[in-house]
């Protein structure tokens, strides 16, 4: 097949291809003698692979290492991978669409939608339990876990709202209440201030261990780090003091 059919096929342009050509990500076939280049099903299914890999958010040095493992393979297990890849783009397509349509049917005005209204519905259920009362840390705890929940895949939401999920128990409702009233009050303390380490100390022992292991674990991880630093940043110099001494406490404890 010629240039425009093997783009065509994988819905992408003539110069999508010839740029990952220019990339090295898209080996280039060998030129018939008429000069033209002679795409085969190995080449639209390298293309489609790349392509699939972008929208993931690969970079370029870990396409390259994904294609390199490619090399040598049987094309039909290239293929089956590359499905599943689809098949669970898909699924995660279904998975929006069915959420829009709760949000849809929510109401005619969606300016009036309630913002927990976004986020996954195991997700929204754990928000509608945790306490507010005006406190500006639950706020944006709130804020926080429904980013973090966008970025959790369908088949990953029950087991990450489950994390939440003790802290709304009637028996615990009142101490993650205190909690955030404790927060509230160093937010414009030192980071010195004795609260600081006292309530670091606290929040571990209060903490459900699944949610402490899963603190430690990312606090080790490329991603977890800058997610932490970046979070770090809406929080006062106390309030992130106070989470720096915990994730300290919970990696020392590992």
């Amino acid at each position: 097949m010629r240039i425009g059919e093997l783009a065509a096929l994988v819905g992408v342009s003539t110069r999508t291809v010839r740029h990952y050509h220019h990339l090295g990500l898209l080996p280039e076939p060998e030129r018939l003698p008429n000069g033209y280049r002679e795409y085969r099903l190995r080449d639209a299914v390298a293309l489609a692979r790349v392509r699939r890999l972008t929208e993931l958010g690969l970079s370029l040095d870990e396409i390259r290492d994904v294609l390199a493992d490619d090399r040598g393979r049987e094309l039909r297990e290239v293929l089956t991978e590359l499905d599943a890849d689809l098949a669970r783009q898909q699924a995660a397509i279904a998975s929006r669409r069915q959420r829009l349509a709760v949000l849809l049917a929510a109401g005619e005005n969606l300016d009036e939608l309630d913002a927990d209204a976004t986020v996954s519905e195991e997700m929204a259920a754990v928000l509608r339990q945790l306490p507010t009362d005006g406190s500006a840390f639950a706020a944006l705890d709130r804020e926080m876990l429904a980013l973090l929940d966008t970025g959790v895949g369908p088949e990953h939401r029950s087991e990450f709202s489950a994390l939440f999920q003790p802290l709304t128990e009637p028996a615990t409702l009142a101490r993650t209440q205190e909690f955030y009233r404790r927060l509230d009050e160093i937010a414009d303390a030192d980071p010195t201030d004795v609260r600081v380490a006292s309530l670091a100390a606290d929040l571990e022992g209060f903490l459900p261990a699944e949610m402490t292991e899963a603190i430690a674990t990312n606090a080790d991880d490329t991603t977890g780090v800058q997610w932490l630093t970046t979070i770090a940043g809406e929080f006062s110099p106390a309030q992130a003091e106070v989470f720096r001494l915990l994730v300290a406490r919970l990696r020392g404890r590992r």
